[in-house]
């Protein structure tokens, strides 16, 4: 993504402590939705039995993994990462979806994909100045 600056909204480079803070949290965040990408990229035998309980079939495991994956690889590559956010953060509204269905408890199961949406969507933040400069712009 592509900003150009504007005389009312100059860009704003982050500093090294959050350009750090950003990746870390990124990092944390990656190494999550990868380990839950993979669960169900394998269809572990306990992901795919709390998938069906959602009401999902067991044939949309993979498919609910790959989408994942797919977001993922999107949010790390640095030109699409706001593009990747926007559909990471489609998937977990999904998995919020999902939790309310089965009345999954509301700080835990419920709100963890609120949680991780909210991580990485600082992350971002703290590590981009396209976002920084788009955020100020609005």
């Amino acid at each position: 993504m592509t900003l150009t600056a504007s005389p009312a909204a100059p860009t704003t480079v982050p500093g090294r402590a959050a350009r750090i803070a950003g990746w870390t949290l990124t990092g944390l965040m990656t190494l999550f939705l990868l380990a839950d990408s993979m669960t169900k990229l394998v269809a572990l035998p306990p992901v795919v039995e709390a998938t069906m309980q959602m009401g999902f079939t067991a044939g949309t495991v993979s498919v609910i993994g790959a989408t994942l994956l797919g977001c993922l690889v999107l949010h790390l590559i640095p030109r699409t990462a706001v593009l990747g956010a926007v559909l990471l953060t489609g998937y977990l509204g999904g998995a919020v979806c999902a939790q309310l269905r089965i009345g999954a408890p509301l700080w835990t199961y419920l709100l963890v994909p609120v949680y991780t949406g909210a991580l990485i969507w600082l992350g971002l933040y703290l590590r981009s100045s396209a976002l920084r400069t788009l955020v100020r712009a609005g």
